[in-house]
């Protein structure tokens, strides 16, 4: 006789057909469902200015695209920032209160303008303004 029990062991599989199915299902209801939005870029509408009339005492410096200064139609010989404030504090010499306009050329380096404005301040005028096109 034969008491010995045999032990079999059950071998687990696993199917994955159906987890496949469900997976399938899952990614057809989020691509049916999602919404697909473009962002497109920020639209701007930039303010048109109205030019005013030049104040009477009111200085005026060009700036060209090639970085010359023009100061009251006069060229002025460099582009330093000191000589500049020499000149613009000469021609401002007994006006109470000046007022800079600056003539800024569209293709002019924002470095020239700030240029500009630094020889203003280092020539104490306090009010600086750009000069602009007005709307047709």
């Amino acid at each position: 006789m034969n008491f010995r029990r045999t032990l079999r062991e059950d071998e687990l599989e696993i199917n994955l057909i159906p987890l496949i199915d469900v997976l399938l299902v899952i990614l057809i209801f989020l691509a049916a469902s999602t919404s697909f939005v473009r962002y497109q870029q920020m639209q701007l509408a930039l303010p048109q200015a109205q030019a005013e009339a030049a104040e009477p005492q009111a200085l005026t410096l060009a700036v060209s695209q090639d970085n010359q200064y023009a100061l009251e139609a006069q060229w002025l010989s460099g582009a330093n920032v000191d000589e500049m404030a020499a000149e613009l504090r000469k021609a401002a010499a007994g006006m109470e209160n000046p007022l800079l306009v600056i003539y800024a050329d569209a293709k002019a380096t924002h470095e020239s303008v700030v240029r500009a404005m630094q020889a203003a301040r280092q020539a104490g005028i306090s009010r600086v303004s750009f000069a602009t096109q007005g709307t047709p």
